[in-house]
C-alpha cells in the first residue's frame, strides 16, 4: 500500500518535518481497525484480528506492507477503502500489490521505496540531509528481513 496524506501536496514535501502526520504501524493499524469495526461490526472485527497486521512502513516514502489472511482479505481491503483519515488527517490509500506471499509483497515495496526515494532524491537535490538517507537505509533493511 502507499498512502497519500493530500491529493495536493508537492513530490518536494514527501517525508519532510512539515507532515501533518507521522505514519506510523501503530497509527495504521487503530485507522483500519477502526473502519473494520464500523463497517463490519464487533464480530466483523473480531474475525479480522486474528490475522490482520501491519507488517511494515516507511514514513518518508509512505509505502507500508498489510497482511491479512486469505479469508479476511476482502474484508481488510474493502476498510482500507473506506479510511478516509488517520488521525484528523486526510488520506488515501493506494493497492500497489495483492500477493498470497510475504515474498512477492516485499520485493513489490522494496522497488516502489527505492524508485520513490530516488523521484524524492531528484526533487530536493542538495537539501537531502544524512539523516533522512539514514533513515530510508534503515526502513529498506527492515523491509529486507521481513518475515511472516
Amino acid at each position: 500500500m502507499e498512502i497519500f496524506l493530500d491529493q495536493n501536496r508537492d513530490l518536494g514535501r514527501i517525508g519532510t518535518d512539515d507532515d501533518p502526520i507521522i505514519i506510523t504501524q501503530l497509527n495504521i493499524s487503530k485507522a483500519i481497525k477502526d473502519t473494520i469495526l464500523f463497517n463490519f461490526g464487533e464480530c466483523g472485527l473480531a474475525s479480522s484480528l486474528t490475522s490482520f497486521q501491519v507488517k511494515y512502513v516507511n514514513p518518508i516514502t509512505k509505502v507500508c506492507v498489510i497482511r491479512a489472511s486469505r479469508d479476511d482479505h476482502q474484508k481488510v481491503w474493502s476498510a482500507i477503502t473506506m479510511v478516509r483519515t488517520i488521525g484528523n488527517c486526510p488520506i488515501i490509500f493506494n493497492l500497489l500489490d495483492l500477493s498470497g506471499s510475504i515474498r512477492a509483497c516485499r520485493s513489490a515495496a522494496l522497488k516502489c521505496d527505492e524508485t520513490k526515494f530516488e523521484q524524492y532524491k531528484l526533487v530536493v537535490g542538495d537539501r537531502l540531509s544524512d539523516d533522512t538517507s539514514r533513515r530510508m537505509q534503515n526502513c529498506i533493511e527492515k523491509l529486507k528481513i521481513l518475515e511472516h
